[in-house]
């Protein structure tokens, strides 16, 4: 049975990442996306005539598979493989990886048996790209872009930058407005440090109309890396530079002038210091330059910004460039070059970003987004503060589908938000001097949850806190006089109910029961619109226009509820789908509904064998090793088999009370002096065959009647247990069987309803309850944390006090000790 694309990715790593040795994953990156690269082009294009790349005869991934455990295997993968495809497709430049290298890949034996085993990872009959679609959903570019972000996570500080995270790219690609703008495919996109080309290819993706993809990067062989992403991603005649000098020192050219392009994107190495490096500035025949200022002598990040905004096209061009935040604020010659771009109007907004996302650096950085279109009119520069908009993931920091949703739609839409984002006149950033430090125009700061003096020395929860809660107050009208009253001191209020009592009061408060119902009924309203064409998925289907089709209508169809966060659904869609949905689309779209939902396998473990030290595969016995693509047992026996079920689960209780009896009359009768005390084995342990031994001994003496007694019982309950077990494996093994044959006789339409209904939805439906619940949790910790805080004014804990101490004293009088 053919495995899940998330298994695919994840064993393909794991693989790959286990034959690299001492290689550093910088470096051991450029072998694997090579083969990935052979492997696609050879089951793409081999064959094929007027490809747009070509694969000589002998040299595709068949043929390499040929040179498999040969002694010459490492130099004729140069000369009889990379060579002929480089020479045959000019357009992918110099190829400079090394397989015959026994530095990297050791020598003799160890070079043989490491490339055999890394040609065998892909060998496998799921990496298929033969049928490889340009829309992207294949298991194509997820798993390169899996392999990427790991190699990237795998390289050390100072060694992952060829990689720009696919989130950060995400934003970059939405926020610069390339697919409402683009009308034609000649229009151009540059990235003057592409590296590995995945920022091109993410903006790239978002033109339905298609561009025109121009890169340039300084290392060879990131270059090539970057040339042959663009095959791999159905970009084959993407333009990528590598001249081996810096952009800023050899930028691309076009008659003799500098190239101007329509869109630039870029994440430049930040505080570059040799930026100069072969420039002289001062007379720079490009005239970047003029009327800015020149940056400073080790600091290269105005230079290349600088280097984008004459690259863009005069009156429409449009970029967004990943820079440190010091380029908001930092002084001398960089504040003079930043004043010069404010009032030229080039700079449309500027998004704060949380720390650590990226794999070069771990210190913030913001996107700055320039655009030409109307710059001389511009009075205002759109801000945002997403630093707090992440989540942890590993040693890195990732930005959620939420995240990138709500900054794509606050910079889009315009929308001001407190604490997030702000349409900052540029008048205001003149008077402050052209300082664009985020925090100087948005308070983000989290407001400090004050402590009342006179309530700690009087008592009472201060009424300004409870107004704090306004937003519930205005959902659960009445709510505030239900839980509060107040006492005869103005601006303070108390508790009218015991504080343990305050979840069950707000949960079976009728206004919080009926928005609760709302809520369901603007789920319902989603599911009702959206479950048929969930159950229309066809083979033909597209999952990442499926997932952004529904997703975005969750957003519509949530964005007027109160209290409830629109994106906190919204993420626990795309959670959702990135851990089981997706897997489960694509699987349809390959097999159909009844292949993918119907088959079923059983599952196979590995064991290690102590003996040879061998790895052995077992099948998994029982229901839990039954597996089907898209429906899990439980599901069909909460369905179909529940009767079943509970007789089961009947004799599993019984079961447990014979094991707890047991064990009671072994703690009751098991001590020294206990009836069960000479019971045991040389292990001192209490067994069926330790009993029937002391049984035995005492067999017909009056003296031992009564442990006789506890023994037969003891003999009887284990007796019982055993019964019972026999009773729950036979019952078992009947549903096993019911269920192994229940899932041949599924139609299609109960296969349909079984995963958008009762797998689907009712997770999705249950996520949504949740977040029903940690609203309310919110509410009721607030209030008892404010109860608590104030509950025992200064006066009754200085009573308290005196209370504990008088108590001490008589105690110590009484102990002869007087003070």
């Amino acid at each position: 049975m053919a495995i899940k694309k998330s298994e695919l990715y994840s064993s393909l790593w794991a693989s790959c990442d286990a034959l690299r040795g001492g290689m550093d994953a910088s470096q051991y990156k450029d072998y694997v996306l090579i083969m990935l690269f052979i492997k696609y082009i050879s089951d793409k294009y081999a064959g094929v005539p007027y490809a747009p790349i070509t694969v000589p005869k002998g040299a595709s991934f068949k043929d390499m598979v040929a040179l498999k455990g040969t002694s010459k295997i490492g130099d004729d993968i140069n000369k009889k493989i990379i060579g002929p495809i480089a020479d045959a497709n000019k357009s992918l430049g110099s190829i400079n990886i090394d397989f015959n290298d026994p530095e990297k890949l050791g020598s003799g034996k160890e070079m043989v048996d490491r490339l055999t085993e890394l040609i065998s990872i892909f060998e496998n009959p799921e990496l298929d790209f033969s049928k490889n679609r340009a829309d992207g959903d294949d298991i194509l570019g997820d798993a390169y872009e899996y392999l990427m972000r790991n190699f990237a996570t795998e390289s050390g500080k100072s060694k992952g930058q060829f990689y720009t995270p696919a989130e950060v790219s995400r934003v970059i690609a939405q926020v610069i407005g390339i697919n409402k703008n683009i009308t034609t495919a000649e229009t151009t996109i540059y990235d003057p440090t592409c590296g590995s080309g995945s920022l091109l290819l993410k903006v790239a993706e978002e033109s339905e109309q298609g561009v025109t993809i121009y890169g340039q990067e300084k290392e060879s062989a990131t270059a090539a890396l970057s040339r042959m992403n663009m095959v791999l991603h159905n970009y084959p005649t993407a333009t990528i530079i590598c001249n081996n000098n810096s952009t800023l020192t050899n930028p691309l050219e076009e008659q003799g002038e500098l190239k101007t392009y329509d869109y630039v994107v870029a994440n430049p190495p930040f505080s570059y210091k040799s930026w100069s490096t072969g420039l002289d500035p001062l007379k720079d025949k490009y005239g970047r330059f003029k009327d800015y200022g020149i940056p400073p002598e080790k600091n290269g990040d105005y230079a290349f910004l600088l280097h984008i905004v004459r690259v863009l096209k005069s009156k429409k061009g449009k970029s967004a460039v990943i820079l440190p935040h010091g380029v908001l604020f930092r002084g001398n010659s960089e504040a003079e070059i930043r004043q010069n771009l404010i009032k030229k109007g080039f700079i449309k907004g500027i998004i704060g970003l949380p720390p650590n996302l990226f794999y070069g650096t771990g210190i913030p950085a913001c996107i700055i987004v320039i655009d030409k279109e109307n710059a001389s009119n511009r009075k205002s520069i759109f801000m945002i503060d997403a630093g707090k908009g992440f989540i942890k993931d590993g040693n890195k920091n990732r930005l959620r589908d939420q995240d990138i949703h709500k900054i794509v739609d606050t910079f889009n839409k315009q929308i001001e938000i407190p604490g997030y984002s702000r349409i900052v006149p540029t008048l205001e950033i003149e008077q402050k001097e052209y300082n664009l430090n985020i925090p100087r125009y948005i308070d983000s700061i989290d407001e400090t949850d004050k402590q009342d003096i006179e309530a700690h020395l009087k008592g009472g929860i201060p009424d300004i806190d409870i107004d704090a809660l306004q937003k519930y107050w205005e959902v659960y009208p009445t709510l505030k006089e239900t839980l509060f009253e107040p006492i005869d001191r103005e601006g303070y209020s108390k508790l009218k109910i015991d504080k343990e009592e305050i979840k069950n009061a707000i949960f079976s408060y009728k206004e919080f029961i009926d928005y609760s119902q709302k809520v369901n009924k603007v789920f319902d309203t989603w599911k009702n619109k959206n479950v048929p064409i969930l159950k229309s998925i066809d083979v033909d289907v597209k999952p990442k226009q499926l997932i952004h089709s529904i997703s975005e209508d969750l957003l519509q169809t949530f964005q007027y509820l109160q209290l409830i966060d629109k994106y906190d659904v919204y993420q626990h869609l795309m959670t959702y789908w990135h851990e089981t949905m997706q897997d489960d689309t694509y699987s349809i779209s390959e097999e159909g509904w009844k292949k993918a939902g119907g088959n079923v396998y059983r599952l196979i473990k590995k064991i290690k064998d102590k003996k040879n030290e061998k790895t052995k595969e077992k099948p998994v016995e029982g229901i839990e090793g039954i597996e089907s693509k898209l429906i899990k047992p439980y599901l069909i026996i909460d369905l179909y088999f529940a009767t079943e079920k509970a007789a089961i689960e009947n004799l599993e209780a019984d079961r447990n009370m014979a094991t707890l009896t047991l064990e009671e009359m072994e703690e009751e009768h098991g001590d020294e002096e206990g009836l069960m005390a000479e019971a045991t084995n040389d292990k001192d342990k209490i067994t069926e065959n330790s009993v029937k031994a002391r049984l035995k001994e005492i067999k017909g003496n009056k003296d031992f009647a009564d442990e006789e007694k506890v023994l037969k019982e003891y003999l009887k309950w284990i007796d019982k247990r055993k019964d019972l077990d026999k009773k729950i494996k036979a019952e078992k093994a009947k549903l096993e069987q019911l269920v192994w044959d229940k899932y041949g006789m599924l139609s299609v339409d109960e296969i349909k309803n079984i995963v958008v209904d009762h797998k689907w939805i009712a997770t999705l439906d249950a996520n949504v309850k949740q977040e029903l619940q940690r609203i309310s949790q919110r509410l009721t910790w607030r209030i008892k944390e404010l109860t608590e805080r104030y509950e025992s004014p200064m006066p009754s804990l200085i009573a308290r006090v005196k209370m504990l101490e008088e108590k001490v004293n008589t105690h110590l009088e009484k102990m002869g000790f007087v003070w």
